[in-house]
């Protein structure tokens, strides 16, 4: 057993994952959101749902949120991998030997640079998460030795080409109680600049983070640092694709405000390669992106033992993979506004009493496992409607 899965032994019960069922589902948005926009079929947030089920009868959610845009994993595959290849590995397996099926899951689904499929994967971390909360009759946070009750202060998200519609979108953040802004930049440097000072002008005392989702080229890049924090950013995060090592070496070098990774951070070993080599002051974390908790936590660790920046992001969760964001960040103290527009973006829920977001603040889901109880019939029912 490896030394991640000792720190669950207190908490350990001598039980065996018995059954393995799936739900595809797909959330319907209530605002326009590039990333929801699909080749084929509605717009949405598809997602997958993991249901564990232990040999004493406990039951164990989790959720898989796929997305070809933002990690090359359709909902299609998704399933199909955690189905044809992951399920099999979970099967009679004791939840809190959690770390060694992570190594399992790695095995079959192998990738020579990171965790392969990492969205995928974190659907089944979240399900054995929950499984084992709720066997031991405590919150996910309390298997890390932590509590969770700090409400985590959420940003509002700007994502439009159109410098015309900002105005509106910043109103309505503020009339739902928002004061902190996350905004959607590249390719276009000049409007990426506009829209930084407008959101700036509009909340001169608010956090403002610009996320380029790796739209730059290196030369736009130096450009653009500089002239972002002018117009008011304090953070600019994947400001280059992943693989561009010597471009992120060279604008970080003389950058004004914190460069973050996103993208690449598919694995807690991969940071660690970005840290060596001196590419980011930090991270904006995504559980749903590094493969679940597990690499979250140790990803953290990371940071922390480097003295580098965490933020929270996300992947636009909903339900399960927001409620485990939000255990995650309040457990460990997040120190600035979350970037997790699940709420902004959608307007369904599959739980019986959905998360929500008042004046800016979402409070962590304090039962056992995600806290969270999740209608099943609705669950049925919606999975019925992509069948």
């Amino acid at each position: 057993m490896t030394e991640t899965s000792e720190q669950y032994n207190d908490y350990r019960r001598e039980v065996v994952v018995e059954r393995v069922e799936l739900f595809s589902v797909l959330y319907g948005p209530v605002m326009p959101f590039k990333f929801f926009e699909r080749p084929h079929g509605p717009a949405g947030r598809p997602a997958v749902l993991v249901k564990l089920t232990a040999s004493d009868g406990t039951i164990g959610w989790g959720q898989s949120v796929p997305s070809p845009r933002w990690g090359g994993e359709p909902l299609e595959s998704a399933r199909q991998t955690l189905e044809h290849y992951l399920a099999p590995v979970v099967l009679g397996k004791n939840p809190f030997d959690i770390a060694d099926i992570h190594a399992a899951m790695d095995a079959e689904l192998p990738d020579l640079a990171f965790t392969a499929l990492a969205i995928t994967k974190a659907g089944m971390d979240l399900a054995l998460h929950d499984l084992m909360g709720k066997l031991a009759g405590v919150n996910v946070a309390a298997l890390w030795g932590m509590t969770a009750e700090k409400p985590v202060e959420i940003s509002w998200t700007v994502s439009t080409p159109d410098l015309e519609k900002v105005p509106d979108i910043l109103e309505e953040g503020r009339r739902r109680g928002f004061s902190h802004f996350n905004i959607k930049v590249a390719p276009h440097l000049e409007t990426d600049v506009e829209l930084c000072r407008m959101v700036r002008d509009f909340a001169p005392e608010g956090f403002l983070w610009a996320d380029a989702n790796g739209g730059y080229d290196t030369a736009t890049a130096l450009a653009a640092v500089p002239r972002l924090a002018g117009a008011g950013a304090v953070v600019l995060e994947q400001p280059l694709r992943p693989h561009n090592i010597t471009g992120y070496r060279h604008i970080r070098k003389d950058a004004p405000i914190p460069i973050v990774m996103d993208e690449g951070l598919v694995s807690p070993e991969q940071l660690a390669q970005y840290v060596a080599l001196g590419c980011c002051d930090g991270a904006a974390m995504k559980p749903a992106r590094c493969g679940g908790l597990l690499n979250a936590v140790r990803q953290i660790g990371l940071l922390r033992r480097h003295n580098l920046m965490f933020l929270g992001s996300g992947l636009t969760d909903p339900d399960l993979a927001l409620a485990a964001s939000l255990i995650l960040y309040s457990a460990y103290g997040l120190a600035q506004p979350a970037a997790l527009n699940g709420p902004q973006f959608l307007g369904e829920s599959l739980l019986k009493t959905p998360l929500e977001c008042v004046n800016g603040r979402m409070a962590p889901p304090a039962g056992p496992g995600l806290g969270v109880e999740v209608d099943e019939a609705a669950v049925q029912e919606w999975s019925r409607r992509l069948a």
